[in-house]
């Protein structure tokens, strides 16, 4: 999809994915029965976007799973999330018209429905429909992103070093059903950047605590609160820089930057752990960042909002759009775990990687350190 007026004409984009992984079938695992045995793996690809002058070739890395879908062997679900290289990206002089990544290094997400339409011992041969999107998760703007619809020819190979015994010789052990509470805490570290005119990258300070439940080493959900202090925010109140002078719109910031600056919120948490690895999703309630009204109409006016701003300069309006992306945080990533959860330790500790947005709207990328401590552990009749 074109990513902005002016783009770069294109031929047909075109990739080659090579996925490494493991069937889980005779995996004995806790998570591999709850979640029905899926497919797991690393994916290295290379892309190719129809114009390799202005918009180059991505070099993709990233971990995925793989499900049965519609109760069928025959329809499969993929998606992985991970990350791209770019070898081209927008300049203002050499490369204006492609305005989807201006940075070398973006997120990458994928998801693809196969259908089988052929199986035989050694190769199951497949065709696709498939979703694909890379973007920096504002650490630099602009930040349009790539956004691709794709259709698939592939090849699952088995590998004939490891043959797959007779069913009549599995034996997996059947878990106890289990529910345990837990809480945690966790501090981040995150980056992106406030506005075109003001385009460096500066941190976003974040801590978190949650409580809920663990079920069967496999599934958590939970509620929980954050807060967090935009740099960017601190700066521009601290800079005393246009919005924010006296008469304008924002002058009473400079009464408390750090208040203004900061961010509370209240959130629900959802993650499905494959032992070391958590998938982890939250959605979250602001009630309080005052300074995302000023970043919202500064960026949603006029296109080229100059930093300094003048008093009949048109800012983005305050309309249903605004309210939503105020009010609707969200956060997405992946957990490496310590310990893994097939343990059911009490104490864990946790490594992520998380893009987070306002509504669907990428907000700042964030790196972080956590905390897990489980306890009344108990068995599900």
């Amino acid at each position: 999809m074109e990513a902005n007026d002016g783009f770069p004409s294109t031929g047909l984009q075109k990739q080659l994915i090579i996925n490494f992984g493991r069937d889980n079938t005779n995996n004995p695992q806790q998570w591999a029965q709850q979640l029905k045995s899926p497919k797991t793996g690393f994916s290295f690809g290379i892309t190719e976007f129809g114009n390799l002058d202005s918009l180059g070739i991505a070099l993709t890395a990233m971990p995925f799973i793989e499900f049965n879908a519609f109760g069928s062997n025959r329809f499969k679900v993929h998606t992985g999330v991970g990350a791209s290289y770019f070898t081209k990206k927008y300049d203002p002089t050499t490369n204006p018209l492609n305005r989807a990544v201006t940075t070398s290094i973006t997120w990458a997400f994928r998801t693809y429905l196969f259908y089988e339409f052929l199986a035989t011992e050694q190769i199951d041969w497949r065709v696709g429909l498939g979703y694909s999107h890379h973007s920096n998760g504002h650490t630099r703007l602009l930040n349009i992103g790539y956004n691709s619809f794709l259709v698939s020819f592939s090849a699952d190979i088995k590998n004939p070093l490891q043959q797959t015994p007779a069913l009549s010789e599995i034996i997996i052990q059947k878990h106890k059903q289990t529910v345990n509470n837990y809480f945690a805490l966790r501090g981040g570290l995150g980056i992106n950047t406030l506005a075109t005119a003001i385009n460096n990258t500066d941190f976003v300070y974040n801590f978190a605590g949650e409580y809920g439940r663990i079920y069967n080493n496999t599934f958590k959900i939970g509620v929980g609160f954050y807060s967090r202090l935009y740099q960017h925010y601190y700066n521009y109140i601290k800079g005393n820089e246009s919005l924010v002078q006296p008469g304008r719109d924002y002058d009473y910031f400079r009464s408390n930057p750090y208040y203004y600056a900061s961010n509370f919120g209240v959130s629900i948490h959802g993650e499905i752990f494959l032992n070391h690895i958590g998938i982890d999703l939250q959605l979250g309630y602001n009630f309080h960042k005052p300074a995302y009204e000023m970043d919202y109409r500064m960026n949603e006016g006029w296109e080229n909002t100059p930093r300094e701003i003048p008093t009949d300069w048109v800012l983005g309006a305050l309309n249903t759009k605004y309210s939503l992306k105020y009010r609707i945080s969200s956060r997405i990533g992946l957990k490496y775990y310590l310990i893994g959860m097939e343990k059911a330790p009490k104490n864990n500790f946790y490594l992520g990687a998380h893009i987070n947005a306002n509504l669907g709207q990428a907000d700042f990328s964030e790196f972080s350190f956590g905390y897990v401590r489980s306890f009344n552990f108990r068995e599900r009749s």
